[in-house]
């Protein structure tokens, strides 16, 4: 009935108004009101009331609006149905504070990814709303500052235009730097230093700028801080991480800003002891906050220990930390899980540590569970972090191979997704360095010669490179290199002949010639190479070849077949020398690369 009576075009505008008002009370209520609401096309409606001329009715279908987008049940994408009613938004944002208020709201929630913010952008968003900034109403200006941090976010083209655009001769970093102030509101510090954080991610603005080292990081750090709201602490540390993530020096200045380290530790201790909470309002919201808390600290570990030996170092010897990291890997919460994968994929990348306190806490058991049956973004960082822990010098590798590592490896390297194949092949090439007999066999019968192909004919060449190096480890030390040979050498020397008859890069083929060179140095494997003259010939190219790297590899095949001191040695340098390769020998001897020329 109230939709009715706002819609009819006899009403008159005070009662079309209040109608606006009081369903806009409504949909304060419960999820389901709204969604009754919207379930009456509560939306069209009130989109159709905008183009009246009164103003306090534009208000107040304005304020409805705004109430129903920013409810979690609204699907954003009512708002973008009719491209005409953005740019009538834009044009009603001269009308009044209130307008600006609200429809800068209705934007900032309803902005949802690249697609939506090329479509305010392109509607002239940026020009439309930054002279909001500078507002007399503190609401405009909170509102506007929401709308630049969602449209920046993850986004070069926006980032790349705030940087010149100016407001009253002031150009809009320093407005924002102006609002990261210790006197604002925390609100707007916290928004402000999210938009910079967004331009400096893009490379809008370098990451040593004074802006971004003095003022946007520290800030960050203060909203990490034990008098902060939880919320707040939350917000503070996730943005931080985004900051600090990919730059070293960054992670170090924020790692030595007021004591964060040891700050974060205190991320872990909610909800505080049940003793001390009397008030069962309070219990709820830390509980409500709990698993944000440890998912925005774990993140934020992951990113200051990134590259720095001495941070990953400080971390782990915070309080407690390799217990809450493995607490981590089996909470419910799918999104703590992958925040301390990733922390612990972070901290896994030091020697140091793998030595030590991964080995005491057996990191590798919830590791191994993490992996059983977990979604693909959770895989792609615990198989990361597993590639790690396989490397020859951890003492975890031996327990993970008994645990059925090798099985769940292989499957990885038949995904679907890239970079699970990746680490799959990348985990089962650690694990064949410098191995034994038997975990070599099993590697070879766990992926099976057609699997061995598939990789070896992948479009992705970090797929291809990495099979290469675990053929590579699989053929080192002669017994072995024999052994696999007399099993699988058919196969292998097809594959070999495949890649250096191929479109392949340099390094490809550089990694398939050190592979022949593996195989020449075997005892009874040598044979596999003197009677195939199709590969003798490829040998003979690659000696004469452009690229100085490919000699050198194919010399070494020759240097490992022609040692006088092993059997055979004399017929096979006859056949080499009637195949004219002391000829070219020769020719390279002259060579002006002292490298060549010494081989």
């Amino acid at each position: 009935r109230l939709l009715y009576l706002l819609q009819q075009e006899t009403s008159s505008t005070e009662l079309r108004t209040e109608c606006a008002v009081v369903l806009g009370s409504l949909a304060m209520g419960t999820e389901n009101n709204v969604k009754s609401l919207l379930d009456c096309h509560i939306i069209p409606a009130l989109l159709q009331g905008l183009l009246s001329p009164d103003l306090k009715f534009i208000e107040a279908c304005l304020r409805c609006l705004r109430t129903i987008f920013i409810s979690p049940v609204t699907p954003e994408d009512l708002l973008y149905t009719d491209a005409t009613v953005i740019s009538h938004l834009m044009a009603l944002l001269s009308r009044s504070r209130y307008t600006q208020e609200y429809i800068c709201q209705i934007f900032s929630h309803c902005c949802k990814g690249p697609d939506h913010q090329t479509m305010l952008f392109n509607h002239g968003a940026v020009q439309n709303i930054a002279h909001l900034l500078v507002s007399t109403s503190y609401k405009v200006r909170m509102q506007a500052l929401k709308c630049f941090s969602v449209l920046a976010f993850e986004n070069p083209q926006v980032s790349m235009t705030l940087v010149n655009v100016s407001v009253d001769g002031e150009l809009l970093p320093q407005i924002f730097v102006k609002m990261l102030q210790r006197d604002k509101p925390i609100e707007m510090q916290l928004t402000s230093a999210k938009c910079l954080t967004s331009m400096c991610r893009a490379g809008a603005i370098r990451t040593d700028d004074s802006c971004i080292v003095l003022k946007t990081l520290p800030c960050l750090v203060r909203m990490c801080s034990k008098e902060r709201l939880l919320e707040e602490r939350v917000e503070g540390a996730e943005t931080l991480a985004y900051l600090i993530e990919t730059d070293v020096e960054l992670q170090r200045i924020a790692s030595i800003t007021d004591h964060l380290i040891v700050m974060l530790a205190d991320y872990f201790k909610y909800p505080s002891s049940v003793s001390a909470i009397t008030d069962i309002k309070r219990l709820d919201h830390d509980l409500k906050h709990a698993h944000e808390l440890r998912q925005a600290a774990f993140k934020l570990y992951a990113s200051l220990g990134a590259n720095d030996e001495d941070i990953r170092k400080k971390i782990i010897e915070t309080e407690n930390m390799m217990d809450r990291i493995v607490n981590g890997l089996s909470e419910s919460s799918i999104k703590v899980r992958l925040a301390a994968v990733r922390c612990l994929h972070s901290l896994s990348r030091s020697v140091q540590q793998l030595r030590t306190s991964f080995q005491d806490h057996a990191v590798w058991k919830p590791l191994m569970k993490v992996l059983q049956n977990a979604p693909n973004e959770i895989l792609v960082v615990a198989s990361s972090t597993l590639c790690n822990l396989l490397l020859e010098f951890s003492p975890s590798k031996e327990p993970i191979l008994e645990s059925g590592a090798i099985e769940l490896l292989c499957s990885l390297t038949q995904s679907e997704n890239l970079a699970l194949r990746v680490n799959g092949i990348w985990a089962l090439m650690n694990m064949a360095f410098q191995a034994e007999q038997k975990i070599k066999s099993d590697i070879l019968r766990g992926l099976s010669t057609e699997q061995l192909f598939q990789l070896l004919s992948d479009s992705d060449v970090n797929v291809l490179m990495k099979t290469l190096g675990l053929l590579r480890n699989l053929l080192s030390t002669r017994p072995h290199i024999d052994h696999i040979m007399s099993t699988h050498g058919k196969q292998i020397m097809q594959a070999v002949t495949l890649i250096l008859e191929g479109e392949h890069n340099i390094e490809v083929k550089e990694q398939t010639l050190c592979i022949l060179a593996n195989i020449a140095d075997g005892t009874t494997a040598k044979e596999l190479i003197m009677t195939n003259d199709d590969i003798l010939q490829k040998i003979k190219y690659y000696m004469s070849h452009s690229n100085a790297k490919l000699q050198l590899a194919a010399m070494f095949c020759i240097s490992n077949l022609i040692w006088n001191e092993e059997e055979g040695s004399q017929e096979r340098q006859d056949k080499l020398r009637d195949m004219g390769i002391v000829d070219i020998l020769h020719k390279l001897s002259q060579s002006s690369d002292p490298n060549l020329c010494d081989k």
